[in-house]
């Protein structure tokens, strides 16, 4: 193919969203991204084009991954669904059933549901840390469990950018005694082929695109804040460039250091999607799956400065996103990333890029093609 074209395949049904793949490239809007959607289990588009750098030297190709930052936490929380699914962990369960020191500072009655739908009080640390910290698990954690949340767990939401991450595989890593990147990439994304990672080897290194941070002035952290939103997002600061460091590539990072592309986020959801099966292979329960589903807490999120509604581990339609179909759970990462699952249509939308626009939860990008699919589906009028 040409350096930078647009290559994979599209049902016909879809071209639409092969049109608007394109245009996004066309525009500028993209410089190299990834697009794939899968129906009844089945992957029926999977396209990618443009360049994995920012100079243009490097063309996206087939395998290239990129950091998709909090699409990452819709793995993790999948990563827990499954090991609830198992009868492992009860998310109605304080946290300390599992994490004795996190009782500390009046956490005992915190829920591992809290964990997931944002609602802990723990939305960053309390004490300073750097960038670095970030890589020492047992620092990050062990700070969490010890200190008070910000406001009454349960009461209100407020975006666990980073912090969730840990919370949440720490809880794993007490059950089943390993990080959960490992039973992340043993129970699910091995089993199915799928090139996503928590936690990525450096021999993957040399796929890896470049995020191209957004513009100046329209990045997390920038513009006026609440104490609150400061510190989630100044302790630490963001740092784009760390995202093409080994350090931040290997590092387990549930929360925002994934690795992968929309084909792999698309076909790891369809078990999500499906009922629990993906590829001919049960990884959950049904029932398991809709748990997802469940409404854990609504309402201005303090840190989004947006109405949300989360149930388990994901966003759910209503809220500041609309969505066609009720039984519909979706998140973003920063910079533009987006996986949708549409339980009633049966369908995933994944999407990954390396130009970040200045979003927590997708964009334009990523909604117009997920708008041409639900056109080509009938989901929405044409």
């Amino acid at each position: 193919m040409a350096d930078g074209a647009v290559d994979g395949f599209i049902h016909d049904k879809f071209a639409p969203v092969r049109e608007a793949f394109e245009a996004n490239l066309a525009s500028g809007a993209d410089v190299g991204a990834s697009f794939c959607a899968t129906l009844e289990g089945e992957t029926v588009v999977d396209l990618w084009g443009g360049f994995a750098d920012e100079a243009k030297t490097r063309p996206w190709e087939r395998d290239t991954i990129v950091n998709v930052y909090s699409t990452t936490k819709t793995m993790t929380a999948l990563t827990a669904l499954l090991v609830a699914d198992r009868g492992e962990l009860d998310f109605d369960a304080p946290v300390a059933r599992y994490w004795p020191e996190f009782a500390a500072n009046g956490k005992q009655e915190v829920k591992v549901s809290h964990l997931m739908s944002h609602a802990a009080g723990l939305s960053g640390w309390k004490e300073p840390i750097t960038g670095d910290d970030l890589y020492d698990w047992d620092k990050m954690t062990s700070l969490l469990a010890a200190q008070a949340p910000f406001w009454e767990p349960g009461t209100a939401s407020g975006y666990h950018a980073i912090t969730q991450g840990y919370l949440v595989g720490e809880v794993v890593r007490r059950i089943t005694g390993k990080s959960l990147g490992t039973v992340f990439r043993e129970e699910i994304a091995q089993p199915l082929g799928a090139d996503f990672h928590i936690g990525l080897p450096a021999s993957e290194d040399h796929r890896v695109a470049d995020l191209i941070p957004p513009p100046a002035g329209g990045g997390i952290g920038d513009g006026k804040q609440t104490e609150l939103q400061h510190n989630m997002s100044h302790n630490p600061g963001v740092d784009v460039g760390a995202t093409r460091s080994r350090a931040w590539r290997g590092a387990e990072i549930p929360a925002a250091g994934g690795t992968g592309n929309a084909r792999s986020v698309a076909e790891i959801h369809a078990i999500l999607a499906n009922g629990g099966v993906a590829k001919g292979r049960r990884f959950l329960s049904e029932a398991g799956c809709r748990k997802a589903l469940e409404l854990q807490i609504e309402g201005e999120d303090l840190i989004l400065g947006a109405p949300t509604r989360y149930g388990m581990g994901f966003g759910l339609a209503g809220g500041m996103v609309p969505l066609p179909n009720p039984d519909t759970i979706y998140w973003g990462g920063y910079g533009g990333s987006l996986v949708i699952i549409d339980m009633d249509a049966r369908t995933t939308f994944g999407y990954a890029m390396n130009k970040m626009a200045g979003t927590t939860s997708g964009d334009a990008r990523a909604f117009s093609l997920a708008m041409a699919m639900w056109q080509a589906l009938g989901v929405i009028p044409g």
